[in-house]
């Protein structure tokens, strides 16, 4: 079955992708992180859907779940252990409590953002001149996610949001490959490579844990 009746719902798809690209580029709490990153595989799953078949775009969907709750759980274990131990922090201010970031880093965050959509706006039409088949929201959506996962690995040394930032970009590629091509061979080893990301991630992140003497 063809996926091309997600033709209609691609500019919503890229707005969806946008939206929870920034809101992991400026929100650090690890449960708003995981919500955003779920339904940004839903928008990811409409721009693939555009050109794939509904069965490999699920593929995409499903494996892209399957890593946000691998890497849920391993978060989850960690928060739970550094709960019992850390004491609360009662001085940060509400911005802080709520971004995890100060004023001043979420400004950066969010005007070096929006440097990156406006960049994507711009290489978007001359994009969809250069790959045959494309659309301009598959586009828009790809280079979105690809600008702003790199500027969130850039901007991190934490292994829960260094493997977020890589399936973000992961994703942008994806789309772009999937008006390319459609091969059920290479989506799955692309699921394949979103679920090993994630189980690594997930690996460093319990390793972290300090060890509890018996």
């Amino acid at each position: 079955m063809s996926g091309l009746g997600f033709q209609g719902f691609g500019l919503a798809g890229s707005f969806l992708v946008l939206f929870t690209a920034l809101l992991l580029l400026t929100i650090q709490d690890w449960r708003v992180s995981l919500i955003a990153l779920s339904i940004q595989y839903i928008g990811v799953f409409v721009l693939v859907a555009i050109h794939w078949p509904l069965t490999m775009a699920f593929t995409k969907l499903v494996a892209g779940w399957i890593a946000t709750a691998v890497l849920g759980t391993a978060v989850f274990t960690v928060a739970q252990t550094a709960g019992s131990t850390d004491r609360p922090a009662t001085s940060q201010t509400l911005f802080l409590r709520v971004t995890g970031l100060s004023p001043s880093a979420w400004v950066f965050r969010v005007i070096t953002a929006a440097m990156i959509v406006l960049v994507a706006l711009t290489m978007a039409p001359a994009t969809v001149d250069w790959v045959p088949g494309i659309d301009f929201e598959q586009v828009l959506g790809a280079l979105i996610l690809i600008g702003l996962g790199l500027l969130h690995l850039g901007l991190t040394a934490s292994p829960f949001r260094v493997v977020i930032a890589l399936l973000t970009t992961l994703s942008g590629f994806e789309i772009i490959y999937a008006a390319v091509e459609v091969s059920t061979l290479v989506a799955g080893l692309l699921a394949g490579v979103s679920l090993g990301l994630a189980l690594i991630g997930a690996y460093l992140l319990v390793s972290s844990m300090p060890e509890v003497e018996a």
